[in-house]
């Protein structure tokens, strides 16, 4: 099988990365502004957490909506399409719990 032929890397060519999981993650719980998301993922920087965000809005996976209040508020959601990624994300949860909590070889 050729490299672009699997759907595996198709997928972490849209989620993969350090910060993109975390991102979605925080995100799979509900809206969040910026300054929220930040604190949930204290290791990204501002630069590049935008980035991030950009990124999985070109791809469908999140929506950006200003809300209309005095500071202009930016929120972020999964999208309908990203919100298929909650199985996956739940899944990769559990794994990452049994895989904290196993045995050291």
């Amino acid at each position: 099988m050729r490299i672009e032929e699997c759907t595996v890397s198709t997928a972490l060519d849209v989620i993969g990365g350090k910060w993109k999981p975390l991102i979605l993650w925080a995100l799979k719980q509900g809206p969040h502004r910026f300054s929220e998301l930040r604190r949930k993922v204290p290791g990204a920087s501002q630069k590049v957490m935008t980035e991030q965000l950009r990124q999985l809005e070109r791809s469908g996976i999140v929506e950006r909506r200003t809300l209309p209040d005095a500071r202009a508020h930016t929120e972020y959601r999964l999208s309908a399409y990203g919100a298929t990624l909650r199985p996956a994300l739940t899944a990769l949860s559990k794994w990452g719990a049994r895989h904290r909590e196993r045995p050291v070889e």
